[in-house]
């Protein structure tokens, strides 16, 4: 059974339109609440949001759809992703939920869930919560309904606990670091954090007012961070996105490195200190070429899977493998986290900054990447373009072209109504004809 509401990070849309809506958050919460009580036997859930103004509709309606079915809430306010990981499992609740559309704009938002364990739902049971939208909820009796519960001060505990993840005898003093944390759930976090550890802090993207998260800011946006990093002579630039599960780092001379420079930073490292599991870094099909030649050449493995962070993760547990990512910034740090952790990847950065003496610029560039151009094509949701004979032809040329020097992915978006055409080949003016091919294939098929 395919999920009708399900995409690859929980159930995003516009706020306020079908499935975000105040109706549809009730039923979920009542869905969830019951799937985890009827399996878990017990009732505690923590929820966590970003800064979106919808977040407050979105978090009563869910709140109420728990409590009616019997769950305690613990309302955790502005959070990013990852603490709602880490609490949900420290917490000892039995599911976690996060209520964001991570880098989309305001107008967005998504509700996704992690079990007990702290790691995110598997198609299964999205596919039984699905299943019981079809029904009405099975309702508690009055006294058994559940109980609201504002937490102040768990925060923290995600602070301390980032922290532990920096080796203790380092120190960040003489650091000058900038943050853009998107005017999103780690404006507060985030640079608290860097500074208790001894940077210099200048921070931007910390004043949210419910509709300026990921506005011009932030990982998708990172072109005011780079100048404030020239501007302010900086050591280093860390771009969070809206919920704080990805980032970008920019050196000191202003240049971006994209998530699979700093997978490669981190997966060397740890590869010649023997931790680095099955000497193996799990990444998706949007992984450069360059990143895979990297890691064969050091005698290293690229794994690669389905798009979205969740599937890295599921491949990262089936191996017992200890590191992976995304282009797009998601780093999943499995001794430390269950998920994707901006702040904790770029601790990790800036560990190796103090550990090697090395400029942000040298060790954000450790394989030269191939040519990769990527397009989105909007498309009509009741087409099926990728089934158009027009575009497989022009996708079957495309790789012919390329031949062996370079590659063609499509796929279609899991949030939103997007084709994404992907190319990569060493021979650039070759790689912009094939891309502009097939998006024209496609943006005439949809």
């Amino acid at each position: 059974m395919t999920r009708k509401y399900f995409g690859t990070d929980g159930v995003r849309g516009e706020a306020n339109t079908h499935p975000m809506t105040v109706a549809m958050a009730l039923k979920l919460g009542a869905a969830v609440g019951q799937y985890f009580h009827s399996h878990k036997g017990s009732r505690r859930v923590v929820i966590g949001k970003d800064t979106r103004r919808s977040g407050y509709m979105l978090e009563n309606a869910l709140t109420s759809g728990l409590l009616s079915v019997g769950m305690d809430a613990y309302l955790l306010g502005p959070v990013p992703t990852p603490a709602v990981a880490m609490l949900t499992h420290s917490l000892r609740a039995d599911l976690g939920i996060m209520i964001s559309a991570s880098h989309n704009p305001h107008q967005d938002n998504g509700i996704k869930f992690f079990g007990p364990d702290g790691y995110k739902l598997s198609d299964d049971a999205e596919r039984m919560i699905e299943s019981m939208l079809e029904s009405d909820p099975a309702l508690v009796p009055a006294a058994d309904i559940g109980r609201a519960h504002r937490v102040e001060g768990d925060r923290t505990r995600y602070m301390e606990f980032a922290k532990t993840t920096f080796p203790r005898r380092f120190r960040l003093d003489g650091l000058k670091v900038v943050i853009d944390c998107a005017n999103g759930a780690a404006y507060r976090t985030a640079p608290e954090v860097l500074w208790e550890l001894g940077a210099d802090v200048v921070p931007i993207g910390v004043k949210p007012n419910g509709f300026n998260i990921n506005d011009n800011c932030g990982s998708t946006k990172p072109e005011l961070a780079a100048r404030l990093v020239v501007e302010q002579g900086a050591d280093l630039g860390i771009c969070l996105d809206g919920d704080a599960d990805r980032l970008m780092i920019i050196d000191e001379t202003g240049k971006v490195a994209d998530g699979d420079q700093l997978m490669a930073l981190i997966a060397t490292r740890m590869a010649a200190k023997g931790m680095l599991h099955g000497k193996t870094l799990v990444a998706t099909v949007m992984s450069n070429l360059g990143l895979e030649r990297d890691m064969d050449a050091k005698g290293l493995k690229l794994l690669r899977t389905d798009v979205g962070d969740r599937y890295v993760v599921e491949a990262m547990r089936a191996g017992n493998f200890n590191l992976g990512g995304e282009q797009s910034g998601h780093i999943v740090l499995r001794d430390f986290v269950t998920t994707g952790d901006g702040l904790i990847a770029a601790l990790q950065f800036l560990s190796a900054m103090v550990d090697t003496g090395e400029k942000a610029s040298t060790l954000a560039h450790v394989f030269e990447p191939v040519p990769q151009m990527l397009e989105n094509v909007r498309f009509n949701p009741a087409t099926t373009p990728l089934e158009n004979a027009g575009v497989v032809e022009a996708i079957a040329e495309g790789e012919a072209r390329f031949g062996s020097d370079g590659r063609v992915l499509i796929r279609k978006s899991g949030t939103e109504p997007l084709i994404r055409v992907m190319g990569e080949c060493t021979d650039e003016a070759l790689l912009g004809e094939v891309v502009h091919d097939i998006v024209s294939a496609v943006g005439r098929a949809g």
